[in-house]
């Protein structure tokens, strides 16, 4: 089993309802997440858009990575995500997943990339994957969220949310809606 880290951002849409249905959709398959805290993050692009609602969660799997990102993006699907149909990159979205870690697998030649190549530059990542899991040491070089996330400017900028993500769990294999 090796340790995966995904971050999860939305603007368009309940973003908060939809992030709670794909987690259910996600732990269907990999079983329990570990779920940061909610942030509400300035976008990165010039696109005039609203701000992101983002999060990290943290899992463990004997997917290998290619299956790993086949399953983000069918749920991403579920969501309306259109990958490579005129999408704005950085733009609106009712949902975007990232493979940030895998163990530490490191790919650059195939999708994904491992790790993320932008996990050291974006605030709206490393703020909570560092409430998550402060002292875990990622590849390549074994810096923390923590460590990376300090050495960030303050812009643009990340705001913790104090409501968490209500939990929700699969009733059954046949029943995958959120009570």
């Amino acid at each position: 089993m090796r340790r995966f880290a995904l971050a999860l951002g939305s603007n368009l849409g309940d973003s908060r309802r939809i992030f709670e249905q794909a987690l259910v959709r996600l732990e269907a398959t990999l079983g329990p997440l570990d779920v940061a805290p909610l942030y509400r993050t300035e976008p990165v692009s010039a696109i005039s858009q609203p701000p992101f609602l983002n999060t990290v969660v943290l899992g463990s799997t004997r997917l290998a990575a290619g299956e790993l990102l086949e399953l983000t993006q069918r749920v991403e699907a579920d969501f309306g995500r259109e990958r490579n149909a005129g999408e704005l990159p950085e733009g609106p979205r009712t949902l975007d997943i990232d493979l940030l870690v895998l163990g530490d697998e490191q790919r650059s030649g195939e999708a994904p990339l491992l790790p993320h190549p932008r996990l050291r530059l974006r605030r709206f990542v490393l703020a909570p994957l560092c409430d998550l899991a402060p002292d875990w040491p990622l590849p390549p070089d074994g810096a923390t969220a923590c460590e990376l996330l300090g050495r960030l400017p303050d812009s643009p900028w990340v705001e913790r949310l104090a409501e968490p993500l209500r939990c929700v769990k699969v009733a059954s294999q046949s029943d995958r809606s959120v009570r």
